[in-house]
């Protein structure tokens, strides 16, 4: 049976002093084309009852994730949803892209929330030192100089935040931001769709599939695919 998500975790972190809370969770990290994604959902303490049939949108049917947006809406405070293009990944690299699409989401909140509540076991809303890639695969090393030039940061004071794996399951602020971002961003991939059909995109929004990398093969990437990416593998 799967477990519906609650707002026990939400409220534990705001009897520690904080009156509004952000869910927030990404969606396009692993695209090949398209943006990433970051949706936020403010609560409160007062907040009751959690939108019937909510859950992480992973397990949930596009109808079921666009007859839900309307709930959420209603249901909590504030909510919003922010992007970074491919462009920008392939500029300022992943990690850089995930957190300005978060800062943009929080400049545009009109709740600003006292803490967020963040899906994963990394916090990549903080600001973070010029890294570079060792020769060794799979380790990151510190750079002793400031390396990486900065992305145009929105201009909005991150709050604490907290990291939980698997929040979008059990934690209903979360797993309703990763609705929002994940609607949000499904829809702006259809609409891409229409310019550039043959990738499929209103199907696979973006991400690898083998229709998706046969076209690849056939037409080569356009300008929404993250060219950094190995778009051939």
């Amino acid at each position: 049976m799967t477990r519906r998500p609650s707002l026990r975790r939400e409220k534990a972190l705001l009897r520690d002093g904080g009156r509004f809370l952000a869910g927030c969770d990404e969606v396009g990290r692993g695209a090949l084309a398209g943006p990433v994604s970051v949706g936020l959902v403010v609560v409160d303490a007062a907040a009751r009852r959690v939108p019937t049939g909510l859950a992480d949108s992973k397990l949930l049917t596009p109808a079921r994730r666009e007859a839900l947006v309307p709930s959420i809406e209603k249901w909590c405070l504030d909510s919003a949803v922010g992007h970074a293009s491919p462009d920008e990944i392939d500029t300022w690299g992943l990690t850089r892209a995930l957190r300005l699409a978060g800062l943009r989401a929080l400049a545009s909140l009109e709740v600003l929330p006292d803490v967020v509540l963040l899906d994963g076991s990394f916090n990549w809303l903080r600001a973070m030192p010029a890294v570079i890639l060792s020769d060794e695969p799979g380790l990151w090393e510190v750079s002793e100089v400031e390396t990486v030039a900065e992305p145009p940061w929105p201009t909005v004071d991150v709050p604490p935040v907290v990291t939980e794996i698997k929040a979008d399951l059990s934690c209903a602020s979360v797993a309703a931001a990763s609705i929002l971002a994940k609607t949000t961003r499904d829809a702006m991939m259809a609409d891409l769709s229409a310019s550039h059909p043959h990738f499929g995109w209103q199907d696979n929004k973006g991400y690898a599939s083998d229709h998706h990398r046969e076209q690849l093969r056939r037409y080569g990437p356009c300008e929404h695919h993250r060219r950094s990416w190995r778009l051939g593998a």
